[in-house]
């Protein structure tokens, strides 16, 4: 009897847990739905903070998405080798969550490590291919390593997600870097 109470009581977790990121995702397919039919800036701005906000909160869990927070401020203040611990032990807690593994492919970038970001922004893009933040992130490094077809690619690829995003600004200035380079 005790074992079907706690069977019963692992399904209702499971449920809640599914439900949850059912919920998330079934949001963030609404808001990304409208960001690719919005035509003024305004609105897709307040549509970003809005996808921003859901990434940036774990589905069932406060810890981690204050662990999350965390992060974020020691790698806004500059304290990059404590926010990578962060970003790690909240992705070892959760290896599915994409705004982690963003989180942390943001610190590998402000540390010049350019490959272990790439490395991140790939399972960041495996779990949420809309990640028009990543999608930018991996066209700056693009740049840095002076691969400028990659990055135009990885800005064309977020503008099928965010029409009006503002990293399509980069695209003439890489195509500059790009005739420069041919000189």
């Amino acid at each position: 009897m005790k074992f079907i109470k706690k069977f019963l009581i692992f399904l209702f977790i499971c449920s809640i847990f599914s439900s949850a990121q059912s919920s998330q995702k079934n949001i963030l397919n609404n808001l990304f739905n409208q960001l690719e039919k919005v035509n003024n800036s305004k609105s897709a701005t307040l549509l970003e903070g809005r996808i921003w906000s859901i990434w940036n909160e774990h589905p069932t869990n406060n810890k981690l998405t204050e662990r999350l927070e965390f992060g974020t401020e020691l790698m806004q203040y500059g304290d990059y080798n404590y926010a990578l611990k962060v970003f790690s032990n909240v992705l070892e807690s959760d290896p599915k969550w994409s705004e982690a593994w963003n989180k942390r492919a943001t610190v590998y970038f402000l540390m010049s490590q350019f490959t272990n970001s790439l490395n991140d922004i790939d399972k960041v893009l495996d779990i949420e291919p809309r990640h028009f933040g990543a999608l930018s992130g991996q066209a700056r490094i693009f740049i840095k390593l002076e691969e400028y077809e990659k990055a135009i690619k990885s800005i064309e690829n977020a503008l099928k997600f965010y029409p009006s995003f503002k990293s399509r600004e980069l695209i003439p200035e890489i195509e500059r870097l790009i005739k420069e380079d041919s000189i």
